[in-house]
């Protein structure tokens, strides 16, 4: 038989449990209207995003063949892609320098050219072309000019594989901390030319310990395996063309990585002078010439003051485009053609 009472019971439950809900949803509507700091701040907390720890994802985690792959690239430059590579055809790095000498810690390091998040950045525009680039075009750049020598083809293997790296590493950061992590730091730079005996003397203070002496770095024991600490000047380092040859480039890094392990971005060890000083020292010493540097730029206008090879869109000497002051250029193309330049 059939018991109305029970069902009216149970009605009874489902609506009240109906209203309770809404109650409740109406309540978390009111007070977020009234408090949407708390919305806020949940959002905030859900976009926390930490970099990764590659030695340990790549000793203990699954890792795609290709991202591994592009990781072994990036790091042992020299054993795959270098002088020593055991296939004669893969020898397109004209230096024993890895990729990781200046992106430190596997490329991870905020204040080194970090590589998270740096292929959400491409294609952008590249004055050095002035044309857009892609993620495959920078990678080349460097081949051409940091690692001295010559462009992977943007099908192969290896560009796939580094270009997976990179993209492993970017995973979940969000948009918002890409500029937080790229680049170098900011560097005021001093209404001085370099001072080479300064920079000879912090030199010597900060960096022969790694670098030795004479700026030929520290090899390891077994050299299929490159250096300890990378040669700064000389044959095997990075050639004129490359960024790193210009003294603000080069001293924004310096300040926010060397003493290596001492300093990190947000607390240098070196002051704006002395970093600029000190890259200026370094970058008094001969390295390999790249050949078709006045093809750069094809609108001076967006050359970096601290470029030391012409073509200029100035009169500035070309000593004072290498060693400063640079303010004063800065200067210049900020009045003529309302171009603000930090380097």
């Amino acid at each position: 038989m059939f018991n109305y009472k029970i069902l009216t019971k149970r009605v009874a439950v489902i609506i009240a449990g109906l209203i309770g809900l809404m109650a409740v949803v109406f309540l978390g509507l009111y007070y977020f209207q009234k408090h949407p700091e708390a919305l806020k701040k949940s959002e905030r907390t859900i976009t926390i995003w930490q970099p990764r720890n590659v030695d340990e994802d790549m000793a203990n985690a699954f890792i795609m063949p290709d991202v591994k792959y592009g990781y072994d690239l990036l790091t042992q430059t020299q054993k795959y892609l270098g002088p020593q590579a055991e296939n004669p055809q893969m020898r397109l790095s004209g230096n024993n320098l890895k990729c990781t000498s200046c992106h430190l810690d596997s490329g991870n390091r905020p204040g080194s050219g970090s590589w998270a998040g740096v292929t959400q950045r491409y294609p952008s525009f590249r004055g050095r072309s002035n044309a857009m680039g892609s993620i495959q075009d920078r990678i080349n750049g460097c081949m051409e000019r940091s690692m001295n020598g010559e462009k992977l083809d943007i099908d192969s293997r290896e560009m796939k594989a580094m270009v997976a790296y990179m993209d492993w590493l970017s995973e979940g950061i969000p948009e918002d901390e890409v500029e937080n992590v790229s680049g170098y730091t900011n560097l005021e730079p001093p209404n001085m030319a370099v001072d080479l005996g300064k920079g000879q003397q912090i030199f010597t203070t900060h960096c022969i310990e790694c670098h030795q002496e004479d700026g030929q770095g520290l090899k390891h024991a077994d050299f299929k395996d490159g250096y300890v600490y990378p040669p700064l000047w000389g044959d095997d380092t990075f050639n004129d063309g490359a960024g790193m040859n210009r003294v603000l480039t080069a001293a924004q890094f310096i300040k926010a990585n060397m003493p290596y392990l001492l300093a990190t971005r947000d607390n240098p060890v070196l002051t704006d002078e002395e970093a600029y000083h000190v890259a200026g020292y370094i970058n008094s010493f001969k390295r390999p010439e790249k050949a078709n540097k006045d093809k750069d730029y094809p609108d001076l206008k967006l050359k970096p003051v601290s470029t030391p090879y012409g073509p200029w869109e100035d009169n500035f000497t070309a000593e004072q485009h290498k060693f400063g002051p640079f303010p004063p250029i800065i200067a210049y193309y900020k009045e003529k053609y309302d171009i603000k330049k930090s380097k």
